[in-house]
């Protein structure tokens, strides 16, 4: 009779998960527990050699990108001004031309003066022509407060166009300095890259999805470490008891420091390197 083969079944990751509820299952692995810890660690060295990289750009590419912001910013207020130019002047030529038609209105309305048959049709005929004055005057105000308003959007679109050079030179500085910085490590980041993606493959994704969390949960994104000065955790700097010191030298073993959550590795790790 065949045996029926079980089918193991995978555990789901939870993205809260540390490295102390993997201690059971940490042997269960395709390599052995001394090589995955070994893995562990490379692929540790490798994201802090990273993180050095990324840490000599400084606030580098943050400051381009705010800058490349308040460019986008700079010149969409510019379009904008320049459409409510664009409608000053229509308002302009609007208010033009109605003073034109006012002007026409009166010179028709004197003509009918000369014609009036009584005074009835005289006062309304000059209430029509005073009427007609007025809204002349009301477009002779509007072309006038326009054009100083036009004035205004005028030397704000000078001060944006001062502000854009000023801040496109900042950039182009920026961009520069920071090319520079990613040209002189570029070959070395592909390489740190290339070697966390090896180390990556190697672990399983529980235990990767543990160790990026406890990476960005601490300040010095250290989540696999080496014994200290002897006796105590690389990551945190508390005392290791002596038992756990041999379980470390062991390499046979998942050893989490009870103070900080981090895995501690046999420094041997560290001088093989």
């Amino acid at each position: 009779m065949a045996t029926k083969k079980i089918k193991k079944v995978e555990t789901p990751i939870d993205q809260r998960e540390t490295f102390v509820s993997l201690q059971k299952n940490f042997a269960d692995s395709e390599i052995s527990v001394e090589e995955k810890l070994k893995t562990l660690y490379e692929l540790q060295q490798a994201d802090s050699e990273i993180d050095k990289i990324l840490q000599l750009r400084g606030e580098l590419p943050s400051e381009v990108e705010a800058l490349e912001n308040e460019l986008a910013d700079l010149k969409a207020r510019q379009a904008q001004d320049t459409a409510v130019i664009d409608a000053y002047n229509q308002t302009i030529a609007d208010n033009k031309q109605n003073i034109v038609d006012c002007d026409i209105q009166m010179e028709k309305y004197q003509q009918q003066l000369n014609d009036i048959s009584n005074s009835r049709e005289y006062d309304s005929i000059n209430k029509e022509i005073e009427n007609q004055g007025l809204l002349r005057q009301i477009a002779l105000k509007t072309i006038g407060d326009t054009k100083a308003a036009i004035a205004e959007k005028k030397d704000e679109i000078d001060y944006l166009k001062d502000r854009l050079a000023i801040r496109n030179e900042d950039l182009k500085a920026k961009k520069e300095e920071l090319a520079t910085i990613v040209e002189s490590t570029s070959k070395q980041e592909e390489e740190l890259k290339a070697l966390r993606e090896q180390c990556a493959a190697k672990i399983d994704a529980r235990t990767m999805s543990a160790y990026d969390r406890i990476r960005k949960s601490v300040h010095n994104h250290l989540a696999v470490v080496s014994v200290y000065n002897g006796d105590s955790c690389g990551g945190c700097f508390n005392t290791i008891t002596p038992q756990r010191l041999v379980e470390i030298a062991s390499n046979k073993k998942l050893i989490i420091c009870e103070h900080c959550g981090r895995i501690i590795v046999n420094p041997d790790f560290s001088a093989e390197q």
